[in-house]
């Protein structure tokens, strides 16, 4: 595996830990500091998630900034990444967010794992979940391909803290992040009966967005071509 890869599996690795201590960490302060308010609980969590994407995305973008399997995955999809470098950085994703799940844990001084017993499992809730990954993807790809990749950390953190709100799951939206916050029994959490069906509707929200993106711009595979070269050739 070369060096190019490892550095794009460790910013993947060290991005995903801290946006999913960002997230339960949040989730947390936000029940011990507005106890009996859930709106003003997913506000603070919003807010605060949506902050830390745009820091995390400015600071790691330069070596990779995915977080998040189903991006990753449409980066292959598009060919901008092949099958090997997909599955490493897809790994490192995963044990980030379980990472990131227990140091949460720990910094509210509770057990490094506590599994969940929030049980998110309706129709409407994975309806969501395909909207919530859709429109992450439409978002991503769509400012990318406009010539907006500086933008791309503000437009995520922007839709990410909207989606909270107008998503009927909270838009999870990402598979390694729902696998980590069974790891945790707080606000954020989700029972692991509920994942399956969550990273399946996830999957399907962005297979919809491929679709969607090449439908908008015919010339998204060798744009994403171009880029995954010009991101090599800047790599020291």
């Amino acid at each position: 595996m070369s060096r190019i890869v490892w550095r794009k599996a460790f910013a993947e690795l060290l991005g995903s830990a801290l946006l999913t201590a960002t997230v339960v960490g949040s989730g947390i302060a936000a029940q011990r500091l507005s106890p009996h308010d859930t709106g003003l609980e997913l506000l603070e969590n919003a807010v605060v998630t949506g902050a830390a994407l745009v820091a995390l995305i400015l600071a790691l973008g330069p070596v990779s900034a995915a977080f998040n399997p189903v991006v990753t995955l449409a980066e292959r999809a598009f060919g901008a990444i092949s099958t090997a470098t997909a599955s490493v950085l897809v790994a490192a994703q995963l044990a980030g967010c379980c990472a990131g799940a227990v140091l949460a844990n720990l910094m509210y001084d509770l057990p490094a794992v506590t599994v969940s017993t929030h049980h998110r499992a309706t129709t409407g809730l994975w309806l969501g979940e395909v909207v919530a990954t859709f429109g992450l993807l439409v978002v991503v790809f769509g400012v990318v391909r406009a010539g907006r990749s500086s933008m791309v950390a503000y437009a995520v953190g922007a839709y990410i803290t909207a989606a909270y709100w107008f998503t009927s799951s909270t838009s999870f939206a990402n598979p390694a992040i729902t696998v980590a916050r069974t790891l945790s029994d707080t606000f954020a959490g989700i029972a692991p009966a509920s994942v399956p069906a969550f990273v399946l509707f996830q999957l399907l929200g962005g297979a919809l967005a491929v679709g969607a993106v090449l439908v908008l711009y015919p010339d998204a595979r060798r744009v994403a071509g171009e880029l995954a070269h010009l991101d090599q050739e800047r790599s020291p």
